[in-house]
């Protein structure tokens, strides 16, 4: 007997294939967003020890923000009575996989804007990018993972510098593209000149406006296929939840 299934998990765990860890590892000096009070992340503490006659086991509690680490962001993370947590089954939790690469640029230019241009520039190479996709946005930032002034650009003057999203290569892939989601290694969606100009977080405001998710401060892009890989991302089963830290992965042909 025979089960599709268990034979394409077979193939995939096979040497054309590689699984590749899209989350950063957390701890309690993992950054935050500045905008998070202090206190607000304590991990691992013990609240039932071993030792205890009850039972000889170890239970630990967790605290940290919705959006810590590599997570996901849900509608009404920026759409006040948008959709939360709760909304999105597990069918909204794998998608194929288009990665757009623009870290040289950003290499170059450190508030460079992904542009419809370089999105196009990617189709011609390797074609459409499908309906249902997830785009991911390849600056190679999370190099700089933990070190949050260099992940953020933080200059003299508090100011941030780092690349992102442009709102026009955003609405081409929505809107023309019919992406489902989006990612990228930064803290923000938007590219901090994009942000700056605008004086809000447009392009992240936009995308949560559409519906769709993002998936922020990603890892190990540079090591996934920019085509054809597919993506998995879990996060906690918590209702009414703005955003949640996720574990994403990526099966991906072998480069």
């Amino acid at each position: 007997m025979e089960f599709k299934l268990w034979n394409l998990l077979h193939e995939l765990q096979s040497d054309a294939y590689e699984w590749v860890d899209l989350s950063h590892s957390l701890n309690n000096d993992s950054p935050c967003w500045s905008g998070v009070p202090d206190g607000a992340v304590e991990l691992n503490n013990t609240v039932f020890d071993w030792g205890n006659p009850i039972l000889e086991c170890q239970i630990q509690t967790f605290k940290f923000p919705g959006q810590f680490g590599t997570h996901i962001d849900f509608p009404g993370h920026f759409i006040q009575g948008a959709d939360l947590s709760e909304k999105f089954d597990v069918k909204k939790m794998f998608f194929p996989l288009c990665i757009i690469d623009i870290s040289e640029k950003a290499a170059n230019d450190m508030h460079y804007a992904v542009t419809v241009e370089d999105i196009k520039a990617y189709e011609a190479k390797y074609g459409p990018i499908p309906d249902g996709a997830f785009v991911a946005l390849r600056t190679d930032w999370a190099k700089h993972w933990p070190d949050i002034n260099a992940i953020c650009g933080i200059a003299e003057d508090g100011s941030e510098h780092f690349p992102g999203w442009s709102l026009e290569a955003l609405q081409y892939l929505y809107e023309e593209r019919h992406a489902a989601a989006n990612g990228h290694e930064t803290f923000d969606t938007d590219a901090s000149a994009v942000a700056a100009s605008a004086g809000d977080l447009v392009c992240e405001r936009y995308v949560l406006a559409q519906g769709k998710l993002q998936i922020e401060l990603m890892n190990n892009l540079d090591k996934v296929a920019p085509v054809g890989a597919v993506l998995f991302a879990a996060w906690p089963n918590i209702e009414g939840a703005t955003g949640l830290p996720v574990r994403a992965f990526a099966i991906t042909p072998k480069q």
